[in-house]
């Protein structure tokens, strides 16, 4: 799959991936109207201030939005279903997101690189479902913050959950630089998160333990 090769191997088989700050994304998405936010990397560096390099940005929709946004944005991007390491057209002619895809990557032409890596996030009755646990459900007010700017962020709890499944050199940076700063609270919630998906034997256990 394409989130367990290296750099280099990635750019071979998948292409390039345009630099796209936060900040962008509004004007990148105009007319989708529906609700987004920025996860990932990018989630992490907003909340902790700690800036570091990024491959691409991970930008979260509901699934149920999908169509909603190929449309939107039709006139300036192609979509793609991204699922188990292949690439399926999202467009008229192939109207519905592949069944087992979890993103859409979104770039203006083929011979242009990719722009949006947009992850497809399920809901029940409007409320974010944790995909990691899908009997956690919360208001998307509750597991994301909104910057000053106006950009809607996954909170660092949750964007540490997902990271800890694989565990890259950037992830296992992005738990030291953010444990200083989280509270109590999230302290503990990523803790029993973790130790629910991954297992209690999960190397972060220790720390967040401490």
């Amino acid at each position: 799959m394409a989130d367990e090769i290296d750099d280099a191997e990635f750019y071979r088989w998948y292409g390039a991936w345009e630099t796209v700050r936060p900040e962008e994304v509004a004007g990148l998405l105009a007319g989708f109207g529906g609700p987004w936010w920025v996860c990932g990397g990018w989630a992490i560096e907003a909340f902790t201030g700690v800036p570091r390099p990024h491959e691409d940005i991970d930008v979260s929709i509901f699934r149920r939005d999908a169509e909603r946004l190929r449309l939107a944005t039709a006139d300036r991007y192609t979509a793609w279903s991204a699922f188990l390491g292949a690439l399926r057209p999202f467009s008229d002619a192939v109207p519905e997101v592949h069944p087992d895809a979890s993103q859409l990557w979104l770039r203006p032409d083929s011979s242009s690189p990719w722009h949006l890596d947009v992850l497809l996030n399920p809901d029940l009755d409007g409320r974010w479902v944790n995909r990691r646990r899908p009997e956690h459900t919360a208001p998307l007010e509750e597991i994301t913050w909104v910057r000053a700017d106006g950009v809607r962020f996954l909170n660092p709890e949750v964007a540490l959950l997902f990271k800890a499944k694989l565990r890259r050199a950037k992830d296992e940076r992005d738990l030291e630089v953010t444990l200083p700063l989280l509270g109590e609270d999230r302290r503990a919630w990523l803790l029993d998160a973790i130790t629910a998906t991954e297992g209690q034997d999960h190397p972060w256990i220790p720390t967040l333990s401490s």
